[in-house]
């Protein structure tokens, strides 16, 4: 049995550990609200975008903001992984990434990950890619342009992520990249202006306007989703953190009952060698 001692360094310890969890779940609290607040203000900015191009379009075909005079285009469907940074983000990167392989094929598509956790977890399983990004410490301000450029490259471009469900429920998605701006361009108010060339004059015209929309549509739609995964992450790591918290207290507090134990087993014992010492004194003293 464990000496007093020995089970108090480590209820010590444990208490550290309790701290800690506790510290990490109020940090990740934290930054989910913080990115529920970034998504909301780029959604704004997106509907006013998508209020504009939604007159300027002459068909329904998105174009990816490509120009006019574009290169010939890659024959290849584009994916586009995000995930964590770290491996610090529960077993979610592992299910995007057996989400992605399932539809992959390596003459059919060129893989570019966002985040070094999917990037280590693609070269353990021999499964090369085109470019690898880190995933953005800062939550507002991301630089997607290098991203867009090599989409616009690619006939199709899909995204894999982690979307957000709610605090203890996340989920892995895909989705392709003309149907993400699509799809949030939909959920906006009708335009109350009406935006044309016989309103507004257009320089150089009217295409190339709208191809620059498109292409500030497609920046703000995958920060959107590098947000979202985000927010997914930093919901498996609060839920991660508290349950760690929750295990750490209940050790912690076994911790306790067994340092109790100890102690009283240490207190028993010294009694009872009191107790039989006295004893002996006493039959030592009847035989005198």
């Amino acid at each position: 049995m464990k000496r007093p001692n020995e089970i108090a360094r480590e209820e010590e310890s444990m208490a550290t550990l309790v701290e800690l969890t506790s510290v990490f779940e109020g940090i990740a609290s934290m930054r989910i609200a913080q990115t529920k607040n970034q998504v909301l203000e780029s959604t704004k900015f997106f509907n006013a975008l998508w209020k504009i191009y939604s007159q300027l379009r002459v068909d329904a075909l998105f174009s990816f903001g490509r120009d006019v005079n574009e290169r010939p285009l890659i024959d290849k469907e584009l994916f586009i992984i995000i995930t964590a940074e770290g491996g610090f983000s529960g077993d979610i990167d592992q299910k995007l990434v057996q989400l992605m392989l399932k539809s992959y094929n390596k003459d059919k598509n060129d893989i570019i990950v966002i985040g070094h956790h999917g990037a280590v977890q693609l070269a353990q399983r021999g499964i090369s890619f085109k470019k690898y990004y880190k995933l953005p410490s800062k939550d507002q301000n991301i630089n997607v342009t290098p991203i867009i450029k090599e989409v616009q490259q690619y006939k199709n471009a899909s995204v894999f992520y982690q979307e957000y469900v709610s605090l203890m429920t996340q989920d892995v998605k895909r989705i392709a990249l003309s149907n993400a701006v699509k799809s949030r361009g939909e959920g906006s108010e009708e335009p109350e202006e009406v935006i044309s060339e016989d309103t507004y004059i257009f320089e150089p015209d009217s295409y190339a306007v709208a191809a620059h929309l498109e292409r500030s549509m497609m920046q703000i739609a995958v920060s959107q989703l590098i947000l979202d995964s985000k927010l997914a992450q930093y919901a498996s790591r609060f839920r991660a953190m508290s349950a760690s918290h929750q295990r750490a207290d209940e050790s912690k507090t076994d911790l306790h009952l067994a340092f109790n134990r100890a102690r009283r087993n240490v207190k028993d014992e010294r009694l009872k060698e009191s107790i039989n010492g006295m004893k002996k004194s006493k039959r030592a003293g009847a035989t005198i």
